[in-house]
């Protein structure tokens, strides 16, 4: 039996990959403590500062955005996430879970990375894969599943 593990890479913010596989991002941002509004207590810096907020303009993270024709496998190894999409799941999920979205013939979601400790740092440690769908499943129907840490 050959090897199925082809190369292994350090962890990066973006990995190389090759087909199916469309992406494969790893995010580690430091939060700092949280305010309530479950946005940082200081105000959006650079990268330079250990975090991001992406395209949030309150809570960092990702929000409402469409995908069609793939799926994401989002592996949460610290922090936690906030999930909400256009069929009407919604889930807050955090280290050791995992979702599995299939985007099929479209959904529109949402991954925000709220900050919930008021008194100190908030790390979010996420893995993403994002993996192309075969041409005869690209109009699946979309679905949310959650696999719980035990």
């Amino acid at each position: 039996m050959t090897n199925p593990i082809i190369k292994v890479e350090p962890l990066g913010s973006r990995l190389q990959t090759i087909d199916p596989f469309l992406l494969c991002a790893h995010h580690v941002d430091h939060y700092p403590a949280g305010n309530s509004d479950l946005g940082p207590v200081v105000a959006a810096s650079t990268s330079a500062q250990g975090w991001r907020m992406y395209f949030g303009k309150t809570v960092p993270g990702f929000p409402a955005h469409p995908h069609r024709g793939f799926e994401t496998i989002t592996i949460m190894r610290q922090g936690v996430v906030d999930h909400s999409d256009s069929l009407g799941a919604s889930a807050r999920f955090g280290a050791g879970d995992v979702q599995w979205l299939t985007a099929g013939r479209g959904i529109v979601h949402a991954e925000m990375f709220p900050l919930l400790n008021p008194d100190g740092p908030n790390t979010a440690e996420v893995i993403q894969i994002w993996l192309n769908l075969p041409a005869k499943k690209k109009m699946a129907d979309p679905k949310f599943t959650m696999f719980w840490e035990p």
